[in-house]
């Protein structure tokens, strides 16, 4: 049970606090409620490219991370397609130094030429290194615009084409943060050995007197359901034929989510999973297989994927997949696989509140789907899922016609 309290400012900044005494460190994290789905569709990676601009300095603090080392401390970042998120370990009693910073570079960054430049360098590089010379790299550029037809999860947090980072412009940035970086868009939570009545003294000195900002409402399409099965076939130089399926499911905030994550689980989390005992260790058609859930707020996907080996053709893979699938949505789990399963999501959420700095990222993220208390509520809700339910949940997602289908081919050579 992870205890907290919060208040909320008058420029609309959501303030959780979490007092750990077993630890003297403390976590500082700041969530901005945008990610790649928010971006215009001809200016993508914005957010993700905003990632790195947060750290090039502020008005008045050209030098984040010299600051926060000087205070005994580290930090980082992550983007995804829903969320941007900042956090901060550091001594406790060195608390108010992470909201000196934060709380600057929320108020004002220092744009200029040079520093685009370099960061647009930065993103350019890793978008050639992670996507481009990486085996593998593009599955999703190939991925999601087959899967999204409508929703802006059709792109990664990359971008759609780094052409659109390396034609961004100063007012571009500028007009990006002052839509979304702003008190009235972001959850700042602290978890540590603090006492909550200190963090929100803090949060009131530091984060008060900025501008709430203006509110801003989705527009985007959602989704429509799929009703005809998407294919692509692709050859790239890479050591192992792969497949990839993918399955639209629900979003993040409804009870399904839970589900379908262990139905995830039954098929490829640990060697005695059904994927792993039956395909790769019995038949030996695959030297690797996984199934996961992207989790996203809204309506993500259900990725089954394999490496092949060299005798087993795309068409086969595709059958033991479907047949895996089958099974799913027409025999219930026994009570001994469905508790394994079960045994391993409480495991691996115990596990994510090992640390202050994880407390803290999870009470803001559960914030944003509606209310922090979800993060104590998880055990509950993977237990509270029965047979019948998975298998209801696997019926309506396993339609052959609803799979998008990736078959990336190693490129032969004579």
């Amino acid at each position: 049970m992870v205890k907290f309290e919060r208040q909320t400012l008058g420029n609309g900044l959501r303030v959780i606090a979490h007092r750990d005494t077993s630890t003297p460190m403390a976590a500082v994290n700041v969530l901005y409620d945008v990610g790649a789905r928010d971006e215009d569709p001809d200016k993508t990676g914005f957010a993700h490219l905003f990632e790195h601009l947060m750290f090039e300095g502020s008005v008045n603090i050209p030098d984040f991370d010299t600051q926060l080392q000087n205070a005994g401390g580290e930090n980082n970042a992550f983007t995804t397609n829903d969320i941007t998120n900042y956090y901060n370990t550091l001594p406790a009693q060195n608390l108010e130094t992470a909201f000196w910073l934060e709380s600057d570079r929320m108020l004002g960054l220092a744009f200029s030429e040079e520093k685009l430049a370099v960061q647009k360098n930065v993103v350019v590089e890793e978008y050639r290194q992670s996507y481009l010379n990486q085996p593998y790299g593009d599955v999703w550029l190939l991925l999601r615009p087959l899967a999204y037809t409508r929703h802006p999860y059709m792109w990664p947090t990359i971008g759609k084409d780094i052409s659109q980072i390396r034609d961004a412009s100063v007012d571009d940035v500028r007009h990006f943060f002052k839509k979304f970086y702003h008190p009235a868009n972001a959850i700042l939570t602290v978890s540590g050995n603090v006492y909550p009545d200190h963090v929100f003294r803090l949060a009131e000195k530091w984060f008060g007197d900025i501008p709430a900002g203006e509110p801003f409402v989705r527009t985007f399409e959602q989704e429509p359901v799929q009703k005809a099965q998407r294919r692509l076939s692709v050859e790239r130089h890479v050591p192992f034929d792969q497949i990839f399926m993918a399955f639209h499911t629900c979003g993040r905030a409804v009870n399904e989510f839970y589900a379908t994550d262990l139905l995830s689980d039954v098929l490829s989390n640990g060697s005695s999973s059904r994927l792993v005992q039956r395909l790769v260790k019995e038949k030996r058609m695959f030297s690797e297989v996984n199934a996961y859930i992207t989790g996203n707020i809204d309506k993500g996907l259900f990725v089954v994927t394999g490496k092949l080996h060299e005798e087993t053709t795309m068409e086969a893979a595709e059958r033991a997949f479907f047949t895996e699938l089958e099974l799913l949505k027409n025999e219930p789990l026994d009570e001994r696989e469905l508790q394994k399963i079960k045994n391993k999501a409480e495991a691996s959420h115990i596990y994510s509140e090992s640390n202050v700095m994880a407390k803290a990222i999870n009470l803001a993220y559960y914030e944003l789907l509606g209310d922090a208390e979800l993060l104590n509520r998880q055990t509950d809700l993977y237990f509270s899922q029965t047979a019948g339910m998975l298998k209801e949940t696997a019926s309506r997602l396993f339609s052959p016609e609803r799979a998008t289908v990736l078959n990336y081919h190693a490129l032969k050579t004579i």
